[in-house]
């Protein structure tokens, strides 16, 4: 028995998912995959007339988020500094927009995103007017910090195409030059795959903030299996981080 019990404590996949959970964003990323699969599993026992058992899991759910915002304080200023990097970095104009787009939006998102978490925890009172409106920028700027990502993917991920097809159709005699537009090649195909991962994400996560400020009206059913999508495909990015591969 206690030969067993080592096995599974000392197992590689134990010892990676502590490395994982030994990071800030890894742990938010697992408490949000929760969070909205007790989003989606709330709405599922409501729909079919649980109300005392969807309460329980409306309950987890609110208090993930919350507690996910104490993750939050302070997150803002990566993307201020992400900003003024974009602002003297070189590169295509239309993908330099819209990533300075994309960090300005998650800056407002996440900034904003602090007061109403000192408001939910009365260290600092708003009304409740007040904090209504708060609310609703806060998804508006999350709503435009992926609106930006989105176009810059988009915009990136034609680029990148146009260098693929560039560097295949030439041809070179020496072998060394062969190898060095290879090696080319692999790095863009791992750049762009990147980047449709990413699209992948912000296309599912944008119906969130799009809902919360009412531009569609999806139920909490679809956008609990959106969230937890996104946050499991963001989780296994830490995994493969962890285990130090890309």
């Amino acid at each position: 028995m206690a030969s067993i019990a080592s096995q599974v404590v000392l197992h590689p996949v134990t010892s990676q998912s502590l490395r994982v959970l030994n990071t800030t964003i890894g742990r938010d990323k697992l408490y949000r995959a929760l969070q909205y699969f007790a989003r989606f599993f709330a709405w599922l026992l409501l729909s079919r007339g649980y109300k005392i058992q969807a309460a329980r899991w409306d309950a987890l759910k609110s208090h993930l988020a919350l507690g996910r915002k104490l993750l939050r304080l302070g997150k803002f200023m990566e993307n201020a500094q992400a900003v003024l990097r974009a602002i003297a970095a070189p590169g295509e104009t239309g993908e330099r927009v819209t990533l300075i787009g994309r960090h300005l939006g998650y800056f407002g998102y996440l900034f904003l995103d602090n007061i109403v978490w000192a408001h939910n925890i009365k260290f600092y009172n708003l009304q409740p007017s007040t904090a209504q409106k708060l609310n609703k920028r806060v998804m508006q700027f999350w709503f435009s910090g992926i609106v930006f990502s989105i176009g810059h993917g988009l915009l990136k991920a034609g680029r990148l195409a146009n260098e693929v097809k560039k560097l295949q159709s030439q041809t070179w005699a020496e072998k060394s030059l062969e190898a060095e537009r290879d090696l080319k090649l692999h790095d863009l195909q791992v750049a762009r795959e990147a980047v449709r991962y990413q699209f992948i994400i912000d296309l599912l996560d944008v119906w969130i903030p799009a809902t919360n400020i009412g531009l569609v009206n999806l139920n909490d059913g679809v956008l609990g299996i959106f969230g937890l999508t996104t946050s499991l495909m963001a989780l296994r990015q830490q995994w493969l981080a962890a285990a130090g591969k890309k």
